[in-house]
């Protein structure tokens, strides 16, 4: 009979894994000591939800939760040995480098804050922004008082740069 026409569950078959944000090809691992020490705390969770699988679950069942747990694990200790630790300067001189927080206005006048982060520690929703980010690209080197213009799904947007502050470590 063929096997087209036979259920086969094919249980060797590795689950779907998702990957981290991609990281640019040539393009530095920069974190944030903050960022590190999420990534180190990431591995441990993995490292502890490992430890809690050994001998828990049917041998089976297992198998594909212990493959995703090694995949998970392999891509974050390369993202960990890759990671290049920047320690914002204590005078910046103003400008917006790696690791600061940037207040912006709009044209509108609405004022947002950013982080310039790693792209592992980047998250949006609470202002985290990853230093490949079209708006943070735009920011880097800029200072207090400029304005920068950045291309959103709005259309070209100015943003006058309101503020550069760096938080302690």
């Amino acid at each position: 009979m063929s096997k087209a026409f036979v259920k086969d569950d094919d249980t060797d078959a590795p689950e779907f894994v998702a990957p981290r944000a991609p990281l640019p090809p040539g393009v530095v691992n920069y974190v944030t000591a903050e960022g590190l020490r999420a990534l180190e705390a990431e591995l441990e969770a993995l490292r502890a939800e490992r430890a809690s699988l050994d001998g828990s679950e049917p041998a089976t069942d297992a198998r594909g939760a212990l493959q995703q747990l090694a995949i998970r694990r392999r891509e974050l200790e390369q993202r960990i040995e890759s990671a290049v630790l920047v320690v914002p300067e204590a005078d910046a001189n103003g400008r917006v480098r790696f690791g600061a927080d940037v207040t912006v206005q709009s044209g509108d006048g609405r004022e947002r804050c950013y982080r310039i982060v790693g792209v592992d520690e980047a998250d949006a929703a609470r202002g985290k922004i990853a230093f490949t980010a079209p708006l943070s690209r735009a920011l880097l080197g800029r200072q207090q008082g400029e304005f920068v213009s950045v291309r959103t799904p709005r259309g070209d947007e100015e943003l006058e740069i309101l503020s550069v502050t760096y938080a302690a470590g």
